[in-house]
């Protein structure tokens, strides 16, 4: 039996809210389920209520035991700061071809190699490069 960890729809037409539930893969959307994890409310309310409620020990139990996490609770986990961030691409236009190159997950920005390779080495300061013509003179 494969486990996923979903969302399970609840709420009324307009209004969604949804339970992030350990379900069997074969159960349909809002049937069976083995446990409920948690809550995840796309549209709080004017008093400002929480977007997102989960049981950490417990999602954490079941990623350990190999449940496989949907695309929409993997970026609820990643901003909840249990998973990795997931492999992003950028999109070219709607149901067009995707875009192959990398896209940072913070920012959103595509990456270059230009930026990848300027990221990965510290920048010299001016009071470095004094040094460096101070040592060669010498």
């Amino acid at each position: 039996m494969v486990v996923r960890i979903r969302l399970s729809r609840f709420g009324c037409r307009n209004k969604p809210f949804y339970r992030v539930m350990a379900a069997n893969s074969r159960s349909p959307r809002d049937g069976k389920h083995l446990e409920v994890l948690g809550y995840y409310n796309p549209l709080p309310g004017q008093d400002g209520g929480k977007r997102m409620g989960l049981n950490f020990e417990r999602v954490k139990y079941w990623l350990s035991v190999g449940a496989q996490a949907s695309e929409p609770v993997q970026r609820i986990l990643f901003r909840a700061g249990l998973l990795p961030p997931p492999p992003m691409m950028a999109m070219g236009r709607k149901g067009g071809p995707r875009d192959t190159r990398p896209v940072d997950p913070m920012t959103g920005r595509v990456l270059t190699p230009e930026n990848q390779a300027s990221s990965d080495q510290p920048k010299a300061s001016e009071g470095d490069e004094d040094c460096e013509d101070i040592a060669s003179t010498s």
